[in-house]
């Protein structure tokens, strides 16, 4: 206690902050990384003229409440006024749409990943470069803008994503790190900046509609262990307006969140991966070679030090299990019965070991929001059944844990059984696997590969961030985030990791076969519930 104390009060820390969904974390770890202290903020998207976003006010008031709750952390667990820290570092849902004016004031609504609006530039950009560009990509939503012939595009001076923005905001830099930058516009991963062909494609295509080169209004492009500047006086009154913490502390590259989730699980060498599992999934395998060939179901993005990344990222996963498992603690509540939310989630999702392998033929779809990968529209979650099927609560929740990972393994298919990819390892993290062993086995199930959960999973991204602050400063001469992580973060990690099991495999591989012949189901309702 006294060493971390010191330590506290030296500033031998760091802090990462990320920007989920529907929370905002902060974890606080010493120079071992080891957290010390943390705190959050539950926030949620509003729908504000058919667009999913988050208010300005939002960002800046929700970081505040989060920045307090870990410093009262700090406060209660070591009785320390929390003044400054080594480094910090913020990350966030990734990418959107967020454009500024010559007065740096936001001309639309930011649009986050949840809007599929862009879905018609993402599919001509795709074919103009001949490289997938999703919907949620800054450059679809750019171009998506050009095309409807939106008034506020001419004045467009600066775009970033959330993380981008709060970094400005704070530091008064605008720059953002390569990982992120790869979801804004295509990056060579040879030179680390934007992809110079596509660059001129982009420009030449939208010549004479806007007065600006795109590389002129996107953020400068930082790898790992760069310098991002400084926390401002007027960026540590915007983090902690009671004036405790001090200006001058360092900053590394704002990160997305598949940037830090591969960091938090030691997932950036090639032939490694791993899968983040909350409000939205997204299985992260780092390639050896290019794919042969651009998939609408695959993103191509980077690792925080630029090596090629093959993203699957869903728009749906646990939101639709959580709506149940919150009316299964309403049930209890009826009868008198007051049972802990962690509790609740433990004994269902335990309960699903229960069922048959395929799931007693039945079927759910978890599209809370839409789903590019399965090409449904709009969010319409879905449980169906036929008469003979076997229904029963082993069965229900077995399915809506499948089908958490339904959409996603039909892209991670493509890539391990088309296309040859090679994993050694793969690594789950985030909410999904706060139960034991439960997500963790369906997962290796789903991929049919060995599945790694460490007892870090459940911090996910904030303890990424974290460790990428800490690699700016205390990063030895010459030494690569590949090593800072294998030597110096995860030598002493303990972790469980469980192989397949070929009747679990089986068994998804059935259902997965019932879930892609059943989506004109769901594609319907889209249609008949308008």
């Amino acid at each position: 206690m006294d060493n971390t104390k010191q330590l506290i009060e030296n500033g031998r820390t760091a802090l990462g902050i990320e920007f989920g969904s529907t929370r905002i974390k902060a974890i606080l770890v010493d120079e071992n990384n080891q957290p010390i202290a943390s705190g959050s903020h539950d926030w949620e998207n509003r729908h504000i003229g058919n667009i999913w976003s988050y208010t300005l006010e939002d960002i800046v008031t929700g970081l505040q409440d989060c920045y307090a709750s870990m410093a009262k952390d700090v406060r209660e667990k070591y009785g320390i006024t929390l003044t400054t820290i080594g480094a910090i570092g913020f990350s966030a849902m990734m990418h959107g749409y967020m454009v500024f004016d010559e007065n740096d004031e936001i001309l639309v609504p930011f649009r986050t990943w949840r809007n599929n609006t862009a879905a018609y530039a993402g599919d001509r950009l795709t074919e103009l470069f001949n490289y997938h560009i999703p919907a949620r990509w800054s450059i679809a939503h750019l171009y998506q803008a050009i095309l409807d012939g939106e008034e506020h595009v001419s004045r467009i001076k600066y775009q970033t994503t959330l993380e981008g923005y709060v970094h400005w905001l704070l530091t008064g830099r605008k720059v953002i790190g390569i990982g992120e930058a790869s979801g804004m516009f295509p990056v060579d991963p040879a030179t680390k900046q934007y992809n110079t062909r596509m660059l001129k494609q982009f420009n030449d295509l939208v010549a004479g509609k806007v007065p600006f080169k795109v590389e002129d209004i996107l953020p400068e492009i930082l790898v790992a262990g760069d310098d991002a500047g400084t926390l401002t006086e007027k960026g540590a009154k915007i983090l902690d307006p009671t004036g405790n913490l001090r200006p001058g502390i360092p900053l590394c590259p704002p990160e997305g969140d598949a940037g830090t989730g591969m960091v938090a699980t030691n997932s950036i060498k090639k032939r490694t991966g791993n899968v983040s599992a909350g409000t939205s999934v997204f299985a992260m395998i780092v390639l050896e070679r290019e794919l042969s060939k651009a998939y609408p179901e695959i993103d191509l993005v980077t690792t925080p030090v630029g090596d090629l990344v093959g993203m699957v990222h869903c728009n749906n996963c646990t939101s639709d299990i959580n709506g149940w498992v919150n009316m299964f603690g309403e049930f209890a509540k009826l009868l008198g019965v007051d049972i802990p939310k962690w509790k609740l989630y433990d004994e269902l999702y335990f309960a699903s070991e229960q069922g048959d392998k395929d799931c007693g033929g039945l079927l759910s779809y978890n599209y809370v929001s839409n789903e590019h990968v399965t090409n449904v529209d709009h969010g319409r979650p879905l449980f169906v059944r036929k008469a003979d099927s076997n229904f029963n609560l082993a069965n229900f929740m077995r399915t809506h844990l499948y089908s958490a990972f339904g959409a996603l393994k039909v892209g991670c298919d493509i890539m391990l059984k088309e296309e040859g990819v090679k994993l050694d390892r793969i690594t789950g993290h985030g909410g999904l696997f706060k139960t034991e062993r439960v997500g963790q086995s369906y997962l290796a199930a789903a991929i049919n590969a060995p599945v790694t959960v460490m007892k870090t999973a459940g911090e996910g991204g904030a303890w990424g961030m974290a460790i990428l602050a800490n690699y700016l400063i205390t990063k030895r001469e010459g030494e690569s985030l590949e090593q800072y992580l294998d030597e110096r973060v995860f030598a002493d990690q303990e972790g469980v990791t469980l192989a397949p099991d070929p009747a679990d495999v089986a068994g998804f591989e059935a259902f997965e076969r019932r879930y892609v012949e059943g989506l004109p189901i769901v594609r319907e309702a889209v249609h008949s519930l308008k």
